[in-house]
């Protein structure tokens, strides 16, 4: 496509072609987003016929999931810098090629490693992508009302996407196979792209600077060291040398990352940026209520499947009330923001989730559907959808415009990287649960794991809406901390 020039530095680049309506914008890039988000949770419930049918071992489940995570979270920000340097839109198209060419990959795999692999340039892909959409979707849409109603729609559909990974893969594995959770993603994401490439004009904040590929490079290095360390515990244990290796390295990688970034001429992650209290204490915020709220899809339908017997798709079909009520308490959020402010709206929608996870870790082996899965779920995602709409208000308030990609970039690496370091030790305190109490059966031993896994989940809940109560702004604005 042919491109005009930039007027100023910070100008966009815009198509010759007409502007788009900007309804069409904002439902290609959520479009975008859904996918993304997607394929975090739509494995889930595939993963014990994955387990069958490639010889994957437990821990090599976890890294089915982790695998995506971990890559998405370590070069988001790379993909959020790419996109203000090179075009939101040619990065968002770039993207989404890769993501789904690897989606591709994964159904075709033929052993485990091959899935692995498919599910790690997945989660490049969608690291490249996921910026963009936030960053396309706010410079189509002017601030005010109608941005945060914008925003508000691209965290419905993100969580819808998270949420709906149950009963869309509950499906597809049922009526097809395991498979086609991931080839389902070629279809669509041809449509999306065919649309985007018609329909999307370009910008970007163009000033000259480099990448900071090292930069990437030691944080998805030294996270998924960590995330190995972390696993290694289940069968070594914390003090065991097979553990603290690792542990130890991934410290020193991402200490070796914040030392690069502080260093560079043209950082990954500009450290100046957490000097502004919204985006500082939001990406806080998020890292540590991520960590706790990720897990949740995962053990459901796990518990669903390995304790109460459901079919892949009546646990997809059980999860179809949470996912609803993410959805509802996204696009609650901004209504109550304008009432209560961001900061209670957040706290609030936390306290909420943790009450669902106290519940949550009542389970029994022979647990009643509205009780067991139902009454608990919903107050969990509609805790989380609550809090994730104005902590994702927060953390993009007060950027400069050229900054705006690595920030969006930013809040989804924060999400990201506490849940798959989250998922990691969650798994970690739930085998280890499981494996002492073997000697009281199966379907007892796995809801005890599980249990354990929730409880905690519901500790660190607490802690993060004290965090948000202490340390969010007041108000949603550029402010700096002292």
């Amino acid at each position: 496509m042919l491109e005009a020039a930039d007027t100023s530095p910070a100008s966009p680049l815009i198509s010759r072609r007409t502007t788009p309506p900007t309804w069409l914008v904002v439902a290609l890039a959520c479009a975008g987003q859904f996918l993304v988000v997607l394929d975090v949770s739509v494995v889930n419930v595939a993963l014990p016929s994955m387990r069958t049918d490639l010889g994957l071992s437990a821990s090599g489940l976890q890294w089915v999931v982790n695998a995506y995570a971990i890559a998405f979270a370590g070069f988001m920000l790379l993909g959020g810098r790419a996109g203000d340097l090179y075009g939101r839109k040619r990065m968002f198209l770039v993207g989404l090629a890769l993501f789904t060419l690897a989606s591709l990959g994964g159904g075709l795999a033929q052993e485990g490693w091959q899935l692995l692999l498919a599910r790690a340039v997945q989660g490049l892909g969608a690291a490249v992508l996921a910026p963009s959409t936030l960053t396309l979707l706010t410079a189509a849409v002017p601030e005010g009302p109608a941005r945060a109603r914008a925003v508000a729609t691209w965290t419905a559909v993100g969580a819808g996407g998270g949420a709906a990974g149950g009963l869309v893969g509950g499906v597809l594995v049922d009526v097809l196979s395991w498979r086609w959770v991931l080839l389902i993603n070629v279809p669509v994401g041809a449509v999306v792209l065919a649309g985007s490439v018609l329909w999307l004009t370009e910008s970007r904040a163009g000033d000259g600077r480099r990448l900071d590929l090292p930069g990437a490079l030691l944080a998805t290095a030294g996270l998924a060291t960590l995330a190995y360390g972390i696993v290694q515990t289940e069968a070594e244990g914390w003090t065991a040398a097979a553990t603290l290796a690792p542990l130890l390295a991934g410290l020193a990688l991402l200490g070796l990352f914040l030392l690069v970034e502080s260093r560079t001429a043209a950082p990954l992650m500009p450290l100046g940026l957490l000097r502004i209290r919204s985006v500082a204490s939001a990406n806080a915020a998020m890292l540590v209520s991520g960590s706790a709220m990720f897990c949740m899809w995962y053990f459901m339908t796990l518990y669903a499947q390995n304790v109460l017997g459901y079919t892949p798709l009546e646990a997809g079909f059980a999860l179809v009330p949470s996912s609803l009520s993410v959805i509802i308490g996204s696009k609650l959020a901004p209504r109550l923001m304008r009432v209560a402010g961001a900061r209670t709206v957040a706290t609030s929608g936390t306290l909420l989730a943790a009450a669902g996870f106290a519940w949550q870790s009542t389970m029994s082996p022979h647990g009643a559907y509205v009780t067991a899965i139902m009454i608990p779920g919903i107050l969990m995602m509609l805790g989380a959808g609550l809090a994730a709409t104005p902590l994702a208000s927060l953390a993009t308030s007060g950027a400069a415009p050229e900054e705006a990609g690595l920030v969006s970039g930013l809040i989804n690496t924060s999400r990201t990287m506490g849940g798959s370091l989250g998922l990691a030790v969650m798994s970690t305190i739930a085998a280890a649960r499981t494996s002492r109490n073997a000697h009281t059966g199966a379907a007892e031993s796995l809801t005890d794991g599980y249990a354990l896994a929730f409880r905690t989940s519901a500790i660190l809940l607490l802690a993060a809406a004290a965090l948000m109560l202490a340390w969010l702004p007041r108000k949603n604005s550029q402010t700096t901390a002292k």
